[in-house]
Order: C-alpha cells, then structure tokens, then sequence
C-alpha cells in the first residue's frame, strides 16, 4: 500500500502477550514505601471504604507509620544484588522463559512482556510500549491462579483503563482463572513431591495459605473463596492423600472486619498445640514468591507455630520459574493465541 509521504508511520501488525503481577515498591525507604502503598490502599478493589472516611485515615495515620514497617519487611528479603524485589526478579524471569518458547513456536510476530498493577513497570506504560511496537492484540494475563476482585479484577480495570485513553485500541484478551487448570495442579503437585522427597520425614500436615479478604466479598459473590477450597481439593486428589493430610487457611487480614478463615497465623499454632509437629506450608494463590510468602510465612507465621512448640516447618516455594509452571503458562497462552495465530 503506498501512503502520503506525511501518513504517519504504521509498523507491521504483531500480537502482544502481558504477563501481569501485583506490584512492587522501587526501593525500601520510607517515600518509595509511602508512594507504593498510597497506590495500592487507594485501589477500591483493594479498600472498598467511601474516600471520605478511608483517605483521611489513610494519608493521615496509616501511611505515617506502615511505611517503616513495610519497609523493614521488604528489606528482609530484598534482592540487593539487582537492588529489587524478589517478585520483581522472579516475574522478569518468568516472562523471559515465556518469551523463549512463544519465539520458538510463534517467531518474532507475538511480543512478550510483563508488567505490574501497582509500581514499576506500570501496566499502561508497558501495553502503550507494546502499542508502539505494533501490537494490535493483546492477550492480558494476571498472574492470580484465583479470581478476586482485589487482585484479578483491578489488573484488568488497569489494562482497560489504559485502553480507554488510546485513540488506536488493540483487540485484547483477558486470561480467566486459572485454578482447576490441570496442568497448574500437576504443577503445584509436583512442587510438593519433590519438596517431600528431600526432607527425612514426612510432614504431619500440608498447609495451603492462600491471602485473605473480608468474608463480606464472599457474601457480595466473589468466588475467591470457592476456587482456593477446589485448588486444595484438587491438589489433594492428585497428591492421593486423605483430608486429614491437607488444609486450607488465609493469611495477611488487615483492618478491623471479619475476613476468610481460618487464619494461617492462628491456624499454625492450633496444629502445633494439637500434636502436629512438623508440618509443610504452600501458598497456591501466589505465583511468584514476595514478601507474603518471605517474610510473612517464613518470620511471623513460622515464628507463630514455633511458640506453640512447632518443631519443624517446612516452606514450598512458590512455582516462580519452574519448568512446570512455564509450561502451564504456554498450554494457557497457547489456548488464549488460538485464532489469533497459527
């Protein structure tokens, strides 16, 4: 097609591939810390309170004092090598080891990338760079393997509103979640066997402690709760083993409402106090290790079921990179490409 010389320039048609995760801070001192939580608790998905009362009570009182302990937390597990968190290390190497494989099966037509809801890389600024490179559409995916209003649902309002600002809009397709998925049970199964096969004794009990919300988004219908009990379920069911092997708690409540239950933290010590020793704890809920799973589980809920007289705690780590967890991620993309690509 020839074109005016003044037309502005159009670049080839390519596919776009966003893998999207929660956030995180861009360093831990108390202004980074301030400014990524600002964002964060300001999110109505996160904090669905009227502006009127929360945003008074956020900037004035908790936003004075969180930062410091938030930036204790992340500075525990930082990763001072790259000077960067280690979600921020770990989705960047996800999204290399899918960007491997997408161009060993699609070539360079399809363009992968990542980005976060909250902090650095932004997602509008990562899907207008993807725009910029010639992608006209896009395939979304929020890295929740379970769908929540605070997670899954405000990574695409992000993505969205990005969408509602450009004069050119790429078709986009959002990846739904994921928590049934064979192939992420086979994952999270396999993640559980090989840590089980490197310890001297089984443990008493696997603890699945997915992040909590408030019982009330539950009752709105979120189905949140629902597919973390399937996950459990499922894993459960692959693993062989029986009820009494496995259980599902929630971690990390915040404010003063009722949220999912049992709370991992209290949960840990009622084992501990009952005879059950040495356990294992997973977080399904979490595709990258952060510093829910870090510093939460590996500091205050480890510490919660030592007190209680706990003897050995076991962490399986999240499925980061995994070879498995990449293959689960290219059976979805390769799924949500259909139609779009040969």
């Amino acid at each position: 097609m020839n074109l005016p010389t003044d037309h502005p320039k159009i670049k080839p048609a390519k596919i776009g591939i966003v893998l999207a995760n929660l956030g995180t801070p861009d360093a831990t001192d108390y202004w980074s810390m301030r400014r990524y939580l600002s964002e964060f608790l300001s999110d109505k998905r996160v904090v669905d309170y009227s502006a009127w009362l929360w945003q008074p009570l956020l900037q004035g009182i908790i936003l004075t004092r969180r930062p410091f302990s938030s930036g204790a937390a992340y500075r525990s597990i930082w990763n001072n090598e790259l000077n960067e968190s280690p979600l921020l290390t770990t989705t960047r190497l996800q999204a290399n080891a899918v960007k491997k494989e997408i161009e060993l099966t699609y070539g360079d037509n399809v363009i992968v990338d990542f980005a976060m809801r909250y902090g650095n890389p932004s997602t509008g600024s990562v899907i207008k760079k993807l725009k910029d490179q010639g992608v006209e559409k896009l395939v979304f995916f929020p890295l929740y393997p379970q769908y929540a209003g605070p997670t899954t649902a405000t990574a695409n309002d992000e993505a969205f509103r990005t969408l509602m600002k450009m004069n050119w809009q790429p078709s986009i397709r959002t990846v739904p979640a994921y928590f049934d998925n064979p192939l992420y049970i086979n994952a999270l199964a396999n993640s559980v066997k090989k840590k089980y096969k490197s310890l001297e004794k089984k443990p008493d009990i696997l603890v699945c402690s997915y992040h909590g919300v408030p019982v009330r988004y539950l009752m709105e219908g979120d189905p949140y709760h629902c597919q973390c009990q399937k996950t459990t379920r499922l894993l459960k069911e692959a693993l062989g083993w029986e009820d009494t092997d496995i259980k599902t708690t929630f971690q990390s409540k915040f404010g003063p409402e009722k949220w999912l239950q049992p709370y991992t933290v209290e949960e840990v010590a009622r084992l501990a106090e009952g005879g059950k020793k040495n356990i294992a704890i997973m977080s399904p809920a979490f595709s990258s290790d952060c510093v829910e799973t870090l510093e939460e589980i590996n500091e205050e809920i480890f510490e919660s079921f030592e007190e209680a007289g706990g003897e050995t705690f076991t962490y399986i780590e999240c499925l980061n990179d995994s070879d498995d967890h990449i293959k689960m991620m290219m059976g979805i993309l390769k799924n949500e490409l259909s139609g779009w690509v040969d």
